[in-house]
């Protein structure tokens, strides 16, 4: 009894501590001066707030919509990471916005001005993205061209998606530094910050939040949604990523079956590909997405 006791006990902290939006004491709270730059461009450039209502749930989510400044059909959806704002990707939403897309950056569930009391991993946002993908192609037209895009919680996301039923508009994703599973993320969180074990805590965080968060924590897998993969993908990440370790790419890379590329960053830690090797970075996923925009 005393063991099921502590294990609930300590289910429920973990819980707490990865599930639940607040102050993240393992997280950085540094903003890199490039990224307030482009936060204060994206305070003055014209765009639009455009609001969704959650798959499956009454949350009102928020995003911002920054048209290209010419009229055109290509459009990029941006993921955000773990804890973190559309506001946070102003560097990716600048240069995107330069290279002459429309720019959708919506904040999830739980982060920002959505609406939420748990983080949804990407999982659990992935049909909230299906959702402000119509949105997108309501406003641009049927003839839309969309590529996927996102960093760490967000790149989970976009290869989620890539498992599901997507529009015949999406026709390209770009993943930075995304988990194989939540399970797995947590496991290797639990390793680094606590050197816990994964059994038999992992499960019983998972089995916690599932009954808490209200979505299958055990089915969140990346590796299984890329199975079903048939857009074009590129995959990057940092070679110095503890995070979210490198090891995790080389299994997502195997598993998907589209055209597909893998870029490995020297030097780079987690989510720092972009900080280490600005240029290269931009021309290579600008580049993938004009590879297959018309």
């Amino acid at each position: 009894m005393l063991l099921t006791l502590g294990m609930l006990g300590a289910s429920l902290y973990f819980y707490q501590y990865a599930f639940v939006p607040s102050h993240k004491t393992f997280l950085s709270n540094r903003t890199e001066p490039a990224v307030l730059r482009a936060q204060q461009w994206l305070k003055h450039v014209p765009k639009e707030t455009w609001t969704e209502t959650g798959a499956h749930s009454e949350l009102r989510l928020v995003a911002d919509w920054v048209p290209a400044a010419k009229a055109t059909a290509k459009t990029v959806v941006i993921a955000h990471g773990y804890m973190n704002t559309k506001e946070d990707m102003a560097r990716q939403i600048r240069f995107f916005h330069a290279a002459g897309f429309n720019v959708l950056a919506p904040d999830d569930r739980g982060h920002g001005q959505s609406q939420g009391n748990y983080i949804g991993y990407g999982y659990a946002d992935r049909l909230d993205y299906l959702k402000w993908l119509q949105k997108v192609i309501h406003r641009v037209g049927q003839g839309a061209q969309i590529g996927l895009y996102g960093v760490s919680m967000g790149g989970a996301t976009v290869m989620y998606l890539s498992g599901e039923k997507l529009p015949k508009q999406v026709v390209a994703i770009v993943e930075d530094c995304g988990y194989t599973s939540i399970m797995d993320e947590l496991a290797a969180q639990g390793k680094q910050l606590f050197s816990l074990p994964r059994y038999p805590l992992i499960p019983a965080v998972a089995l916690t939040a599932s009954i808490k968060a209200h979505y299958n924590v055990f089915a969140a897998s990346t590796i299984a949604a890329l199975n079903h993969n048939t857009r074009p993908l590129l995959f990057i990440h940092g070679a110095r990523d503890k995070f979210v370790p490198t090891s995790m790419v080389h299994r997502e890379y195997a598993a998907d079956h589209s055209a597909k590329q893998l870029w490995i960053v020297p030097k780079a830690g987690h989510a720092q590909s972009l900080t280490v090797e600005p240029g290269r970075y931009q021309q290579r996923v600008i580049g993938w997405f004009d590879r297959y925009f018309d």
